[in-house]
């Protein structure tokens, strides 16, 4: 009998077999797939996906994200994608990724068990971000693992692998590596941009990163891009989809769509002349899921012979298939090691750790003359509008954690015995309003917040809470278990004390209505659903005098989020931070950008400090005390060094970060991150935004000096290479090389060192790269110590793929260096690299 016959005989059986967990998934999900209609199909092609109750098939919301943690409330927050790649760490990897699916998975369990099946409460995430950020203006960069396609491959390889614990054919999450791919802005024009890369760039620079996750990472999900490749739009592209994900790169799983990009095939790139068109051409190239709802059209494109059933049975058994690794449809007893895990798991003390220690290793030391770290210093003044604001260090694409460290409050917490800390905003962060939520220090007493059961504040209240500030997202999440996620409302008191005399405006950030009284007088209110753009008032504040705060806040649907937000007066008076730097010791400057200045349709346009900030370092530094600069950013900063004592990147260092900074700058850590982008001296080190070709881009094909090199991060200590190094091909293994070196910590204080091996082919010309990394290892040397350090080297990261993308190793004389950095810009910490020459 032939084998849909057979299906079709099962469906008239008393258990269906796509609910028999005996059966193999793929199986399982013909089975369940024949059963459907056509309209059932398409309803399952959807993020969300509608429940079929005849076939016991719950609604489910494809939508989750988990770049670095689980989006809800509260989650452990790690440090931003850009700091984990600083890491240099996969084991580190490993371990943040193996957390944030065990809190995954606690909340989709708790998420059924209260029947909610909702956006963020599902196993299908939508990371990594592995598309290269070969632009320092590209406001997603933040989202990467860099610049790098070898490191963005390890990083990605080891985060999909724990992401889904893949397990007898059992998963424990759905990791989707995106966006498949040449896509990295300018991301505004992301709707009908057309990338048009060499091919050699393609396959060496664009696509290497996605082969490792699909290849060796297994990703089972893969997310197509808004743009174009070639005239092509990425998520109709078959040439991308289907001859190379799948002929080439061997994909088992299914492709979604970022969200609206079917519509982009019609609206935006106009390929085609309707969204039945649009949707049957995405379908056909390998699509087969949206985020949208545009193939709500896919039944009139059947209709109108522009697809066929088969074709839409073929994606829609894919969906199954991971829903049914997943074990959604299986008893409890038989749905695999991951059936369950505790609520206990999310934001636990264990996960707050490992997310200080990501916290730790991530951050760069980039300049320090031996004023750090931080000794005999009895005042510090912390000055810098990044300083004591507890949403800058979350980035984007984040959850929120039940608490976050500032770099004032770790500084504060952390301070030797004696040490007085103190505490000014200075400025803005960029010209114009700016309103950034109020900081703890200006609360005294913190915030005390009444919930109610029902959006007018009536009653009496369902759950109260205090904390330092009022600044929450709680997404899809609710406040607390006591509190529904839909209709309610709340009501926070606090006091109010101003820093500095003048006309503030105040307000709101909320999702939905907000309004805020001062003193019983209502200054702001933008009491709607939704509102569309922060709503502030202005109110004549005196330093020094207290002031009752009242917010009232309702929440109808939808994402849940309030902040008490103010802009201070004088935007450009600096004299608060003059005063607090004269009175002070040493002065640490928390300076940078945030995820409103770089983010998703956000690109840069300078990649200096915003002039404010500028404003306000030189009136700091006109002082004469000793500043030391803490950058806040997910990309480079151009900030001359020179009149600095001290130079710190923290990325988006999450929720931990502020202790990290203070640890690291009061010399209990020493810092070990290294640069995963190159840090340019300025835009006119940088071709042309919208040009694909890699030419003078990142540090595998740039002939300039730039202002720091990727893989660069100063120690307190030193370490010395032995050398030469060894490289050798392993015995009986002919596509690997073992590179051997001798390392030393020649200084005072234990450290990690992260050895990196660089290899460089004599008369490399573009478009082979001059140089690339194609090994690293992080070691930790305690102070006086030696290590050999032995690393294997795939032959295939020495490859260069040719037009055709066929890999070849291209004969020549090639440099092995195996140091602290790349040759002749290893950081002085690290010392002169040991070199070999090999002959291939």
């Amino acid at each position: 009998m032939p084998f849909l016959a057979l299906l079709a005989f099962a469906a008239l059986q008393e258990e269906p077999g796509y609910l028999n967990p005996n059966l193999p998934p793929k199986e399982r999900a013909q089975d369940l797939v024949v059963r459907m209609s056509l309209d059932e199909k398409i309803s399952q092609m959807q993020n969300q996906a509608a429940g079929i109750p005849r076939l016991k098939i719950p609604p489910y919301d494809w939508w989750s994200e988990a770049l670095h943690g689980a989006v809800g409330f509260p989650v452990t927050v790690f440090p931003q994608a850009i700091g984990l790649s600083s890491t240099f760490d996969t084991t580190l990897m490993r371990q943040v990724a193996t957390a944030i699916s065990d809190e995954g998975r606690a909340r989709y369990a708790d998420a059924i068990a209260h029947n909610r099946h909702g956006m963020h409460e599902g196993l299908t995430f939508w990371a990594p971000n592995i598309n290269i950020f070969r632009d320092p203006r590209w406001g997603r960069g933040q989202e990467t693992y860099g610049e790098d396609p070898f490191l963005t491959g390890r990083m990605a390889v080891t985060f999909v692998k724990a992401m889904q614990g893949e397990e007898n054919g059992k998963l424990k999450t759905v990791a989707t590596p995106k966006h498949y791919a040449v896509h990295s802005g300018p991301d505004p024009d992301r709707h009908r941009f057309n990338a048009v890369p060499t091919r050699e760039d393609l396959w060496n620079t664009y696509l290497p990163a996605f082969r490792a996750a699909v290849s060796e990472g297994g990703a089972w999900s893969v997310m197509s891009a808004y743009s174009s490749v070639d005239g092509v739009p990425d998520s109709a592209n078959k040439m991308l989809l289907d001859d190379i994900l799948r002929k080439d790169f061997g994909f088992r799983g299914y492709v979604v769509s970022d969200c609206g990009a079917i519509y982009d095939i019609q609206s935006g790139h106009h390929y085609t002349n309707d969204l039945a068109e649009a949707a049957a051409a995405a379908v056909k190239a390998g699509c087969d899921l949206e985020c949208g709802d545009a193939y709500k059209h896919l039944h009139e494109a059947v209709d109108r012979g522009l697809i066929d059933q088969p074709t839409i049975d073929k994606s829609v058994e894919r969906l199954m298939e991971a829903r049914i690794r997943l074990g959604m449809f299986d008893p409890p007893a038989s749905s695999g090691p991951w059936a369950v895990k505790p609520m206990s798991v999310v934001n636990s003390p264990e996960h707050r750790t490992l997310a200080l220690r990501a916290a730790r290793e991530s951050i760069v030391l980039l300049k320090n003359d031996g004023f750090l770290p931080l000794k005999n210093v009895h005042h510090i003044a912390v000055i810098g509008p990044n300083a004591d604001d507890r949403g800058v260090p979350l980035g984007n694409y984040n959850g929120t954690p039940s608490h976050t460290v500032t770099v004032y409050e770790g500084l504060k917490n952390l301070a030797p015995a004696g040490t007085e800390v103190t505490y000014t905003q200075g400025s803005a962060r960029t010209e114009g309003l700016n309103a950034a939520p109020i900081p703890a220090s200006a609360l005294p007493g913190g915030v005390h917040a009444e919930f109610f059961g029902n959006e007018n504040l009536q009653g009496t209240p369902i759950f109260t809470s205090d904390s330092p500030a009022l600044d929450f997202d709680w997404g899809n999440d609710a406040p607390n278990s006591a509190v529904p996620q839909v209709h309610y409302s709340a009501r926070f008191t606090a006091t109010l004390v101003a820093p500095k005399t003048g006309e503030y405006r105040i307000g709101t950030k909320s999702d939905d209505g907000g309004r805020v009284k001062i003193d019983g007088k209502v200054i702001e209110e933008d009491w709607s659903e939704h509102p569309a753009k922060m709503s502030t008032g202005t109110v004549q504040l005196e330093a020094g005098h207290s002031y009752k705060v009242e917010v009232e806040f309702y929440q109808h649907e939808g994402q849940a989020s309030i902040s008490l937000v103010w802009a201070l007066p004088g935007a450009r008076d600096y004299q608060d931070a003059v005063d607090a730097a004269k009175a002070s010791e040493a002065v640490v400057m928390v300076l940078g950008i945030s995820g409103e200045i770089e983010n998703e349709e956000l690109d840069r346009k300078s990649i200096e400090l915003p002039s404010i900030q500028q404003g306000l370092l030189k009136a700091v530094e006109a002082t004469g005390k000793p500043v030391v600069v803490v950058l806040e950013s997910g990309s480079c900063i151009a900030l001359d060094p020179k009149p600095l004592r001290g130079l710190v990147e923290a990325w988006y260092p999450g929720e931990e970060g502020g202790t990290a900074v203070a640890e690291i700058l009061y010399g209990k850590t020493n810092p070990s991150g290294r640069l995963p982008v190159t840090f340019y001296k300025s835009l006119a080190q940088v071709p042309a935004f919208d040009d694909y070709k890699m030419k003078d881009r990142t540090y595998r094909y740039m002939r300039e000096k730039p202002l720091y090199p990727f893989g660069y991060g100063l120690s307190y200590t030193r370490f010395t290479y032995e050398g030469p190094a060894a490289v050798t091909r392993l015995t009986g293994v002919t596509d690997h090389f073992s590179a051997t070196v001798k390392v030393a910590n020649s200084g005072k204080f234990d450290g990690d060192e992260v050895v990196q091996v660089y290899a460089e082919r004599k008369g490399a010309v573009w478009p082979e790269p001059l140089r690339k990394l194609v090994g690293f290892k992080r070691i930790h040397l305690r102070a006086g110590e030696r290590q050999l350090v032995d690393m294997e080297i795939n032959l295939n990261a020495l490859r260069h793929a040719d037009a055709e993308g066929n890999l070849k190793l291209v004969p020549g004389e090639y440099r092995f260096s195996v140091g602290g950095g790349i040759p002749g810009m290893e950081p002085e910490t690290s010392g002169k690299d040991a070199a070999t020459v090999v002959r291939l």
